[in-house]
């Protein structure tokens, strides 16, 4: 078994939007202190892909992309080595740590806190209240999705994984955005409702449910005008880049906004 446990009041905290940081118990091992940019490739590399092993392969591919190293053996042994000895400056040692097993490599901690799997589950339950009408449990874990993701990640590195992590992050900030979007003019704050629905729409402008969202907010504000723009907007651009209308759903919804008294 590569995985092993750890009392879930001892489990370390990895943070991988933002600066790469491991917390534990209070202590922490910044970026600087992961053996540099390929130290932080290979945590980030082997966080977000905890729950399955890595082969040495893999581990090339993700740390060093098509420029694989003059000896690959040598190289990654000395990487894991290093980002072992700073995981053991804050306490985290063998056999936790980078598990090895068969020349497969693993975050040896399972049950560790990772932000962008909290993110990812905080969503999960922002959107789940938000369908049972729990506006308060929405609110709260729609902002934890959103103030993780909207953090960059691995700023400065494009390998295929980390454009294609940051294609999932970009999505979950956005789904976000919209709880926090439908929240806020439920409760009769149009003006955020609005800023966060335009923020969503801005990020993906052919996003139909951030298009459905922010006219559902311009019409709750008593701007049914800019709601019938936002519309005409999306219409536009949907027939010059795809030659097509938008879909019925957002068609029906701007009937549903022309139509209201």
């Amino acid at each position: 078994m590569l995985a092993t446990d750890l009392p879930e009041t001892a489990l370390p905290r990895l943070y991988l939007c933002g600066r790469v940081t491991v917390e534990y118990r209070g202590r922490l091992v910044s970026e600087r202190e992961l053996g540099g940019r390929q130290g932080r490739l290979l945590l980030a590399f082997l966080g977000t892909r905890r729950t399955q092993g890595s082969s040495k392969a893999e581990i090339i591919e993700g740390v060093w992309g098509s420029r694989t190293p003059p000896s690959a053996e040598t190289a990654i042994n000395s990487l894991v080595s290093k980002l072992r000895s700073a995981l053991r400056t804050i306490g985290i040692a063998s056999p936790h740590g980078i598990a090895t097993a068969a020349g497969v490599y693993q975050f040896g901690i399972p049950a560790a806190w990772v932000d962008i799997e909290c993110a990812r589950t905080s969503l999960d339950r922002a959107e789940g209240a938000l369908r049972n009408d729990d506006l308060c449990a929405a609110w709260a874990n729609a902002n934890v999705a959103g103030a993780i993701t909207r953090q960059a990640f691995l700023v400065d590195d494009d390998l295929p994984w980390v454009a294609q992590q940051r294609v999932i992050l970009a999505r979950v900030w956005r789904r976000a955005l919209l709880v926090l979007s439908v929240v806020s003019t439920r409760n009769g704050e149009f003006e955020l409702g609005i800023q966060h629905a335009s923020e969503a729409l801005t990020a993906e402008p052919f996003d139909e449910i951030a298009c459905q969202t922010l006219m559902r907010a311009h019409a709750a504000a008593g701007n049914r005008a800019e709601a019938l723009r936002v519309y005409a907007s999306c219409r536009t651009l949907f027939r010059e880049e795809l030659g097509a209308d938008p879909s019925e759903r957002t068609q029906a919804v701007f009937l549903e906004i022309l139509r209201a008294d």
